[in-house]
């Protein structure tokens, strides 16, 4: 264990805040609550400020542990965690100066809440895990939500420097400044670039001078995934008879797997479009010499780098290998893949290692040569002769040629076909004084350039099916040979204590690889770690199988997922941002001008679905009535084919539990010939095979132009079962999603359950599909912006046989789709939510006689339906057709649907550039927010780093904190002032703003002393009350009245009321929705009628309140002195006059009373909210 580096600290109060702080510096994170997003779909967002431990005060902070690194920040269940490498150990050392250290055990902190600090979780776990297997129940994982990733990081497999650049090979290393550079590592070599990306644009904005202090702090620690180790060799064992010293040497062995296409062994097959492929790791092999001396070899291992799949299975060996792309959709990414390799390495041999008796591995060798010849005609057409020597294969069919007496043995046999090639490509070298023992440690931080002797010029690129266990023991007798061409080139032989060493590493590099892989560690390593394979190392490989068996059926899914949430990749992931004021003003200008980076493109999209009903005439059948049932103009040709069939194979009990691919194969080359055909025809672009899927009788294929596969991107195929209760394969659907440019397209063909009445299964099974089929990195159906369904639905129409027959007859189609359940189930919000269907113009498809034009004439007589359906959902989305074909070979008739499909396409280039210019433009303009003080940053000042207006002509768009038409002191209300005293509003004014008329506003008001005499009369006789124009002002100085006289009431509460507010007068009080009245829940609405102002909202003073008899005479003297204060009519007061008012038996006040309490005679209104 080596000694920690930086403290953690954490402060709870005034705000959550937690400190890596090493003995000088120490950066400190914040997350506030108080800073909120613009929407809930953007990501939590945290503070950072890097300073001097000096100017920070750490009084009321509490040590939470010590630590090593910090990973980087990740979203965990809406909580923000810092991931703290807590335990670390020395792996290797590859020089003096050089240290790798692994890493033993990681530590999450919440910078949002306090709930996890302190607690052991650990042990609790433990408890519960063991309960909870005991018991057959799942691990309760959700309750510490970092677990999976805490588990991953700690298990041995990850390595860190803090000295040298790990990502990179001795030989990039030594080209490259001798200054160790955090912000130059290698994405794809790097595991924790996802989380802490945020962290490393932090260290990018800071000044020259502060990122140095940065990076001289080492708290960013960045890490690769794979195998270190460093054995010694004594100094008593020669290695250069010239170069004997007193001092050891030392051999290292360091792996780096790839992240590009991370994952375990079922999981992670094969390529991907941007050429990463599964498996993928880089070992070099460096020995170490005290003189300085230091030798370098690099090979590569990587999964056959086309598109593949293998499902998992309880047989070893029995696993079903499935070619997913056709050879013209594959090559493009093969092409990326080894144009890398060769940019990376030089000239490329492969070694295949499969076997060649093995149908699976077979097909892949096959494919894998097509590939390579195909790659060396392009270069050919090109004229690139040279390239010719940047690529050579060896096949090498490693079970055949240890199956002799000799066994594991015989594969040195490989020497002979690869010696030219490791010659060729000979190795590094190098001879620098600053490492060497006698000058001390020195090394990196030098910054004289290493003299390079020699360099690696080509690299071994080695697969076998896994690429663990044969390729492991190849790569073993490689790296073996390039040693001991070094050695013999200096004059001295590979020693045997040297080989010894050389093949423990190898073995332990092995098995390390394959634990990370595949669960386990290697089989065939005791072979290689002792040169002979022994009846206990049989028996150990017959143990690591089965237990591979199990790991891959029962717990690589989970395991997948955790490295697919360390990597960022899962589909609803939320990254964490840094608030970063001019990276939030850069990126909402960029997106104000997406188009001078992004434009859209029209293509035009065909998809059709034909059940078959089990027929082996159908591809000898000519498909061009329905693949093309009109004839397009030149250059209007479906740039994409989805075509969908159902029961290619008759669906027996055999049948529905098993996948047989070769009647699916026959109908694909039946399609991609018709559209060849056609194509040809019309001398248009060739038409290839995208991707196709299967279950059991449904099936799927997707077909584009070949000009536009560079464009396609992330294909993938899933399937779901539905029949007997997602068991069996006859019913479910088969989906193939990609991305054309920036838009997802999904395609879904499905088969679902049959039967007349049996729509709620129909439902269930549509239900089942659309949110139980899932793609990788969780993708779901709906996660797509166009989704097309194409397939045999089996929802049938709802009348009688005799009825349908007779509709068709007439003609009358519209009749029989108002009676079809697929219709009405959508239009019930029951199933296919919110997608469309074209207009239905074509005759039902089910059940024709077969070979004939003719509804079902047999004894079972079904009712004729539209079975088979194309539903569309996406808004950029035009249907332009929609038809059924007539092909007669079976009881359905096909149909298809093409749509003009608008397709968004963005250049990252244009977009990078412009993202730049802006910046620089910007960066002047907006001061670090964390110099305000970090209190002042949670009220986020969005118009401080307000982009440009959207329209020149308008201010700019209003916030929580601005509102422009506030500004210059504007009231938030508006408000009425007559010209003059003495007047008032015009009740009898026209209320319509637009129509014109000759009605003044304002009106004067006239005098009259027996206001109280007519409102109480009116109010007795029950006739409409008087304008508000009428209304008398009450007198401003009310005398108390006498005892009995209800007028005098009357009069002096009014008059009360203007007393106790003639300070300002306050607002209206608008009436209470009657839905909201808390009285009127118990009476007939008729009944629940409430005036402006309530008798006990005007009297407020215990002394003054008094038993009202006659409330509707009060009403209407309150409904007057409201209109005359607020200048509402009090026509609208009396609206009810005649009806018997509530009485109001309640002294309380209501709840939503905009009065408050009486100080000193005055009454506080509450705000208007």
């Amino acid at each position: 264990m080596s000694m920690s580096s930086l403290r953690i600290f954490c402060q709870d109060y005034p705000q959550r805040t937690i400190a890596l702080v090493t003995p000088e510096h120490a950066l400190i994170f914040y997350c506030s609550t108080d800073i909120v997003p613009n929407s809930q779909r953007e990501p939590p967002r945290c503070l950072v400020e890097f300073s001097s431990l000096s100017s920070v005060d750490l009084k009321g902070y509490r040590a939470l542990g010590n630590g090593y690194g910090t990973l980087g920040l990740v979203t965990l269940n809406e909580d923000v965690f810092l991931c703290v490498v807590t335990g670390s150990s020395k792996a290797a050392t590859v020089r003096p100066g050089e240290t790798i250290l692994r890493i033993d055990n990681v530590d999450f902190f919440c910078l949002n809440r306090p709930d996890y600090d302190g607690l052991d979780y650990e042990a609790e776990y433990a408890d519960e895990y063991n309960h909870a297997t005991a018991l057959g129940v799942e691990d309760r994982e959700f309750d510490y939500p970092f677990l999976a990733l805490k588990k991953l990081l700690s298990d041995g497999s990850f390595y860190y420097s803090r000295d040298f650049n790990l990502t990179d090979r001795l030989q990039d290393r030594a080209e490259k400044s001798a200054a160790f550079d955090i912000g130059t590592l290698d994405e794809d070599m790097l595991w924790n670039s996802y989380m802490i990306s945020s962290l490393l644009l932090f260290r990018s904005h800071l000044p020259p001078p502060e990122r140095a202090r940065l990076d001289s702090s080492k708290i960013l620690t960045c890490v690769i995934r794979g195998f270190a180790n460093t054995l010694t060799i004594p100094a008593s064992v020669p290695i250069l008879p010239p170069a004997q010293t007193n001092l050891p040497s030392t051999l290292t062995i360091i792996s780096r797997q790839a992240s590009g296409r991370a994952g375990t062994r079922f999981n992670s097959r094969g390529i991907d479009d941007d050429g990463n492929v599964a498996n993928f790791v880089e070992t070099e092999t460096i020995l170490w010499m005290p003189s300085g001396i230091t030798f370098s070899y690099v090979q590569v291992r990587g999964s056959v780098p086309i598109f593949w799949e293998q499902a998992t299975g309880f047989l070893p060996g029995q696993q079903k290998i499935e070619i997913t792309r056709s050879t013209e959709a594959t090559q493009h990414a093969f092409n990326k893949h080894f144009d890398h390799l060769e940019l990376e390495y030089g000239a490329v041999h492969v070694v295949n290692l499969l076997s060649g008796l093995k149908s699976g591995e077979t097909e892949l060798s096959t494919k894998f040569r097509s590939h390579i010849m195909r790659r060396l005609e392009q270069k050919e057409d090109v004229g690139n002769l040279s390239d010719h020597a940047l690529l050579r294969t060896t096949e090498f069919d490693f079970h055949a040629e240890t199956r002799g007496p000799l066994g594991y043995g015989a594969s040195s046999q490989i020497r002979h076909e690869v010696m030219n090639s490791l010659q060729g490509f000979a190795y590094f070298l190098s001879e620098d004084s600053e490492y060497a023992a006698t000058s001390g440690v020195g090394g990196p931080d030098s910054q004289q350039s290493s003299p390079i002797v020699l360099q690696q010029e080509g690299v071994f690129r080695t697969n076998c099916l896994d690429c663990l266990d044969r390729t492991n023991l190849v790569q073993t007798i490689l790296s073996s040979m390039a040693l001991e061409l070094f050695l013999s080139q200096q004059g001295a032989a590979l020693s045997t204590e040297v080989q010894m060493r050389h093949s423990t590493l190898w073995a332990d590099n092995g098995d390390s690889l394959s634990k990370i892989y595949a669960g386990t560690g290697a089989l065939k390593s005791s072979f290689t770690r002792h040169g002979k394979m022994s009846f206990a190392g049989a028996l150990a490989d017959a143990r690591k199988t089965a237990t591979r068996l199990y790991v891959n059926n029962f717990s690589d899914k989970a395991r997948q997922k955790t490295i697919e949430l360390l990597l960022g990749r899962l589909t609803n992931q939320v990254p964490v941002r840094l608030y970063d004021p001019l990276n939030d003003m850069v990126s909402q200008e960029l997106s104000q001008r997406a188009s001078e980076y992004s434009f859209a493109r029209s293509i035009r999209v065909w998809a059709g679905t034909f059940n078959v009903n089990g027929s082996d005439l159908g591809p000898d059948v000519d498909l061009a009535p329905w693949l093309f049932p009109v004839l397009d103009q030149q250059g209007d040709e479906p740039t994409i084919f989805a075509v969908g069939f159902q029961e290619i194979v008759a669906l027996s009990p055999q049948q529905i539990m098993s996948t047989d691919p070769t009647t699916r194969k026959v109908w694909e080359n039946a399609v991609k010939s018709c559209l060849n055909s056609y194509s040809k025809s019309r001398d248009s672009g060739k038409y290839v095979l995208l991707r196709s899927g299967q279950l059991v009788g449904a099936a799927l294929m997707v077909f584009v132009k070949e000009d536009v596969l560079k464009e396609i991107k992330n294909v993938e195929g899933s399937v779901k079962k539905t029949g007997l209760s997602g068991i069996s394969g006859n019913k479910g659907g088969c989906a193939i999603r990609f991305e054309y440019s920036d838009t997802r397209i999904c395609f879904v063909t499905a088969h679902l359950a049959a039967g007349f009445a049996n729509y709620d299964d129909r439902n269930r099974d549509y239900e089942t599909i659309e949110s139980g089929l899932r793609f990788q990195k969780n993708r779901s159906i709906r996660d797509h912006d166009t989704i097309i369904w194409l397939g045999d639905f089996n929802y049938r129409i709802g009348l009688s046989n005799q009825n349908v027959r007779e509709l068709l007859l007439r003609g009358d189609y519209q009749r029989l789709y108002d009676n079809d359940q697929l219709n009405l189930q959508m239009l019930g919000g029951r199933a296919f939510h919110f997608y469309s269907e074209g207009p239905v113009r074509f005759p039902p498809t089910y059940k024709y006689d077969i070979g004939r034009n003719e509804y079902d004439t047999s004894e079972k007589a079904r009712v004729p339906a539209w079975c088979d359906r194309v539903l569309w959902k996406g808004s950029n989305l035009y249907q332009i057709y929609y038809n059924a074909a007539d092909l007669r070979f079976s009881d359905h008739r096909p149909v298809c649907a093409k749509f003009i499909c608008t397709i968004n396409v963005i250049d990252e280039s244009l977009k990078t550039q412009l993202r730049q210019a802006l910046y620089d433009e910007r960066q002047h303009g907006v001061h670090d927010a964390l110099a305000k003080g970090i209190m002042q940053v949670d009220i986020i000042d969005r118009e401080a780093i307000q982009a440009a207006d959207i329209t020149p002509a308008l201010p700019p768009a209003s916030s929580d904190n601005h509102k422009w038409w506030l500004d210059d002191g504007a009231p938030a209300r508006s408000t009425m002032r007559p010209p003059a005293n003495g007047f008032a509003v015009n009740m009898d004014r026209n209320s319509n703003p637009f129509s014109s008329n000759d009605e003044s506003d304002w009106v004067r008001i006239s005098g009259s002393s027996e206001w109280g005499t007519n409102m109480n009369s009116n109010t007795n006789t029950g006739q409409a009350s008087p304008r508000s124009s009428e209304c008398e002002l009450l007198d401003e100085s009310p005398t108390q009245p006498e005892a009995g006289n209800q007028q005098s009431i009357v009069a002096w509460k009014t008059q009360g009321s203007r007393k106790v507010t003639q300070d300002k007068t306050p607002p209206p009080i608008p009436r209470k929705p009657i839905s909201l009245s808390s009285r009127g829940k118990s009476h007939d609405v008729k009944q629940r009628q409430t005036p402006l102002m309530r008798d006990e909202d005007i009297i407020r003073s215990e002394s003054h309140l008094q038993t009202i008899n006659n409330l509707s005479s009060l009403e209407d003297a309150e409904s007057c002195s409201a209109s005359r204060d607020s200048g509402l009519p009090s026509s609208s007061a009396h609206r009810h006059n005649g009806q018997q008012a509530q009485e109001y038996t309640n002294t309380g006040r209501d709840t939503n009373d905009l009065l408050g309490d009486i100080m000193d005679g005055s009454i506080t209104w509450k705000p208007l909210l």
